[in-house]
């Protein structure tokens, strides 16, 4: 009896040694967004109940709201997975939404988006170059390109907003919707979807994250990681330049004040979303739940009666702890 019972709990006890080893070996860190996440949506749904969060119509409207931002940090993922930074991309979205609407009002629909997609193309063309031929740290080039921007939009227009008349663009731009869909979630879960799959199924994506996780190595692998800066550069100043559209679009106007500190949002919602501040890794569904979870909490503070100061502190504190939280061991 004695070795019948020995020999019956001995796997019982070997597999709940796996189980503990396989919960210990599990990075949590890697889902932190996630978990956030849905914490942060319970914890608004329980609370606010009677101010209706849970609404079909406030549900969609956390969506539309954070479409813009969602847009902006796919591009913003490529660039920090790659180890650098864009802090231009509010200031690009505001110049594009002004030339946009100017060409618009001059030429008509197709020279207009023309115009705000060639905005993207210079801002980023610019930036690429600073970077990747003459060595310039990113940080200061965007920077320095984010007062050059919203000087130029600023100029341009004398500081007054460009209305937008034109109701075919405003329609395919932030206003209208694709069937039951409001077109600004169909633009962002476009976004997202090529911006997911090229980075993780194709070649450029696997060499943005070698280039960001050892610059080096991927020199003598065969990588031109000169080539890859000015690319993810390029792509996050034409992508911010579609954001500057849409916010023409949903607006109706283009003003320089659109994107005015988006470069933070989007940052905050790639960092959030798992993507390492210091490059090699990424994750553009991620970011999309990081730019959600801004949302949701933009919302629920906002429902829950804060004034402005108020939701300053506490989405500073959430976003630290998350940050925190996600950090590398």
């Amino acid at each position: 009896m004695n070795n019948t019972t020995i020999s019956t709990e001995a796997p019982k006890i070997g597999g709940l040694d796996a189980v503990k080893r396989s919960l210990g070996e599990l990075d949590w860190r890697r889902y932190v967004i996630y978990i956030g996440f849905v914490v942060v949506f319970i914890f608004f749904a329980v609370l606010l109940r009677d101010q209706g969060f849970l609404s079909p119509t406030n549900l969609l409207n956390i969506f539309r709201q954070t479409a813009t931002i969602t847009v902006i940090a796919v591009g913003m993922t490529y660039v920090i997975a790659c180890a650098e930074i864009d802090l231009s991309v509010g200031s690009t979205a505001g110049l594009s939404s002004v030339c946009t609407a100017m060409a618009l009002s001059q030429w008509g629909l197709v020279p207009g988006i023309l115009a705000g997609l060639a905005v993207g193309l210079v801002v980023g063309s610019i930036n690429g170059a600073l970077v990747s031929l003459l060595g310039i740290p990113s940080f200061l080039v965007t920077l320095g390109m984010l007062g050059i921007a919203v000087g130029v939009a600023q100029w341009i227009t004398a500081s007054a907003p460009q209305p937008i008349l034109n109701d075919t663009f405003n329609m395919l731009f932030g206003s209208g919707n694709f069937g039951p869909v409001p077109g600004l979630i169909v633009w962002s879960a476009i976004f997202v979807a090529i911006g997911a799959v090229v980075l993780s199924r194709t070649k450029f994506g696997r060499q943005v994250l070698a280039t960001g996780g050892n610059r080096t190595a991927s020199d003598f692998t065969g990588i031109n990681t000169k080539r890859i800066k000015f690319q993810v550069l390029l792509i996050s100043g034409m992508v911010a330049s579609v954001a500057g559209m849409l916010y023409a679009g949903r607006l109706q106007s283009g003003r320089f004040q659109w994107g005015t500190g988006d470069e933070l949002s989007a940052i905050a919602a790639v960092i959030l979303g798992g993507t390492s501040l210091f490059g090699g890794a990424g994750s553009v569904v991620g970011t999309l739940f990081g730019a959600l979870l801004i949302g949701l909490i933009n919302n629920g503070l906002i429902l829950a009666g804060l004034d402005s100061s108020q939701q300053q502190v506490v989405r500073g504190a959430i976003i630290i702890l998350a940050v925190a939280l996600a950090r590398k061991k």
